[in-house]
């Protein structure tokens, strides 16, 4: 096989639809688009949600309830798997240091270490909130959770 023996699966390629091209092509005239009115004419685009200049639906109803998501807590999430790769025995593993490893990027309100995978490494963790598996298994290989609340 060489280059000039390549080409696409059949059905894969279509043809381009030819617009006003005279009216036996069947797209002549009005090219598809019917007669007049705003989506007919060049450039239109309707965004969605619009409903002609009525009251759109989102305006119409009544705005009720609330929700304590914007107040909500965001924990950065850093597994022991990742502790294990990326920190030698005996570190101290703390936001500043799990940031310079590269586990943590962006803005967070704290870092929270979850039990998934093992840990061999003795490791001196101080963060804002560590699970409890993960508190087990980081005093089991000998290490210290400092700081951290327990989090279910």
């Amino acid at each position: 096989m060489r280059l000039h023996d390549l080409k696409p699966n059949p059905g894969a390629k279509h043809r381009r639809k030819r617009l006003g091209c005279g009216e036996s092509s069947g797209h002549g005239k009005t090219s598809g688009k019917g007669h007049k009115g705003q989506k007919a004419r060049a450039g239109a685009a309707i965004r969605p949600g619009f409903e002609g200049g009525q009251m759109p639906i989102a305006r119409r109803l009544p705005k009720k309830g609330f929700s304590n998501a914007k107040f909500r807590t965001n924990y950065a999430i850093v597994n022991l798997s990742s502790l294990e790769k990326k920190f030698d025995d005996g570190a101290v593993v703390n936001e500043e240091s799990l940031r310079a490893a590269g586990l943590v990027q962006g803005a967070w309100d704290g870092v929270k270490v979850l039990g998934s995978g093992d840990l061999t490494k003795k490791l001196t963790v101080s963060v804002d909130r560590v699970s409890e598996s993960a508190r087990a298994k980081i005093e089991g290989a000998g290490g210290s959770v400092s700081g951290g609340e327990a989090a279910a």
